[in-house]
């Protein structure tokens, strides 16, 4: 069973055409990953399947909803966290919870019980009266999660939500993400760190407003990158990053902290001829050459540069 089906959306300002006549299909209780550069369509497509900014054309079913017909029937029945904490950092911790458990409706015995669990799943048992403003980033994330799931939502869209958290918050959150899985929960979520895309059962690459490619971690490693990945430590990696660039066996290179990944075709997987190129024809000292797995990050680097030249 689908909880999303995205159906020819398109969303144009002005002249600029933002979601390009994108179609996909998000199955129930999974984390689905949507990536792609700034400036790719990442927000507006979420805005749109938030049921907050109308299309230009097509439409999407949300929980069964037409985000073109039903917006705000949408709105009900999905749960939405920002790239910025949307909480109220002037209110206590206990006044944003109340406040978002008002809005969704909830009272009684049901809004206590929800706001006891997200008072656990952020750790803020008996700190109730904090002022949000004051909460640590990984704790403060953990509460605007809480609060955008307190009325247990079919499905729940976070954009960007661990944007300048800290890795062992990050490594919690997700936690948190897989457990709202295992309940049932499909998760949308967009994230500039391809490590965490990892986690993610499926994952979409979109590039200016057109999606380029879908498939779970491995297939998309599989697929996209037939030939070897090398990783070069060496000096001068912005000279040799140059140098490697104009090399016709050189399909796409990129810097990965002080190293140089190039993704090169099988038959030139001869390290000892790109170690002559750099070292005997240009004096540029390589330490090592080693043939790696290719990560997220080197794929969506390649599907980049083959969108780009096409």
């Amino acid at each position: 069973m689908n909880s999303i089906e995205v159906n020819n959306l398109t969303k144009i300002f002005g002249k600029f055409v933002s979601v390009d006549n994108i179609s996909f299909n998000v199955k129930q209780g999974e984390i689905f990953g949507f990536l792609g550069s700034n400036g790719a369509g990442k927000s507006t497509t979420i805005r749109m399947l938030c049921g907050i900014l109308e299309p230009t054309s097509g439409d999407a079913l949300v929980s069964e909803y037409s985000v073109m017909k039903e917006p705000d029937k949408v709105k009900q029945n999905i749960g939405y966290m920002s790239q910025r904490f949307s909480l109220y950092n002037d209110l206590t911790v206990e006044e944003n919870i109340n406040f978002f458990g008002g809005v969704y409706g909830l009272e009684g015995k049901k809004f206590l019980e929800r706001k006891d669990w997200v008072l656990n799943i952020a750790n803020l048992k008996g700190k109730e009266k904090i002022l949000t403003g004051s909460l640590p980033g990984g704790i403060k994330q953990r509460l605007a999660l809480g609060t955008a799931v307190i009325h247990r939502p079919g499905i729940v869209f976070l954009d960007e939500p661990t944007s300048g958290v800290d890795p062992i918050s990050r490594r919690g959150f997700w936690e948190l993400i897989n457990d709202l899985s295992d309940e049932g929960t499909t998760v949308f979520v967009t994230t500039h760190y391809l490590e965490e895309a990892e986690f993610c059962n499926n994952i979409l690459l979109i590039d200016a407003g057109k999606l380029i490619a879908e498939g779970n971690s491995k297939e998309l490693k599989t697929k996209y990158l037939s030939g070897s990945i090398l990783e070069i430590e060496c000096e001068n990696v912005v000279v040799a990053l140059d140098i490697l660039q104009q090399q016709d066996f050189v399909d796409e290179t990129s810097i990965f902290g002080n190293n140089i990944h190039i993704n090169i075709n099988e038959k030139y997987k001869n390290e000892e001829m790109i170690k002559n190129i750099l070292t005997g024809q240009n004096s540029i000292a390589v330490h090592k050459i080693n043939k790696i797995v290719p990560t997220l990050e080197d794929v969506f680097i390649h599907l980049l540069e083959k969108n780009k030249k096409q």
